[in-house]
């Protein structure tokens, strides 16, 4: 896990001095790169955790660090993708999403969860029954777990005949641009209370 470092020491910093009671976006370059989440949410001027690369593994192991400190009273949570990537199995996926729910509740016991969907992205079509797999491990999980939700984003992530839709990501196929973005910001502030207010 040492080569996160570069960005979880800085990350740290941030996060130590976070107001309480703040609403935070944890995981991957999917929420690093969020340029407009702070204006997509203007009502609760949520706080960027991400960090690129990471994983829900990595997550977990970083959670005691940047989490648990910052006492936020909304989680939004993205990672599971790069685990996928990496050839690791959805199963372990799960397990690693588990290590951090047990983290939270832990740690967190009052605050408000949200896990955003591993997304179907064009550069990973090919594992996309892997990423089906994973969530839906994670939505049955969650479903056992109080103050959890688990958000499905992909059905609006696909065409009519269940393709990925490229027009919302960059050239790579991976990231999302901001036509992505602008979509996940509509159907969080739609099915998420904690984001509104």
């Amino acid at each position: 896990m040492n080569w996160y470092e570069d960005e979880v020491g800085p990350l740290e910093n941030k996060l130590r001095n976070s107001p309480p009671d703040s609403v935070i976006f944890y995981g991957s370059s999917t929420v690093r790169l969020w340029a407009g989440l702070a204006q997509d949410f203007p009502d609760v001027a949520p706080i960027n955790a991400g960090f690129g690369g990471s994983t829900l593994a990595a997550c977990a192991w970083f959670f005691e660090r940047l989490i648990g400190p910052a006492k936020p009273r909304t989680l939004v949570l993205y990672a599971g993708d790069n685990d996928l990537g990496d050839n690791r199995h959805p199963e372990e996926v799960y397990l690693s999403f588990c290590a951090l729910a047990a983290k939270i509740q832990r740690d967190l016991p009052d605050t408000d969860v949200t896990f955003i969907s591993i997304k179907p992205s064009p550069a990973r079509w090919h594992i996309v029954e892997q990423i089906r797999s994973a969530n839906r491990y994670i939505e049955n999980e969650i479903k056992r777990l109080p103050r959890f939700s688990f958000v499905d984003l992909t059905p609006v992530m696909l065409t009519p005949d269940g393709k990925p839709r490229r027009e919302l990501y960059q050239a790579d196929g991976l990231h999302m641009n901001a036509e992505g973005y602008a979509i996940w910001r509509r159907e969080l502030t739609a099915r998420v209370p904690d984001l509104t207010h």
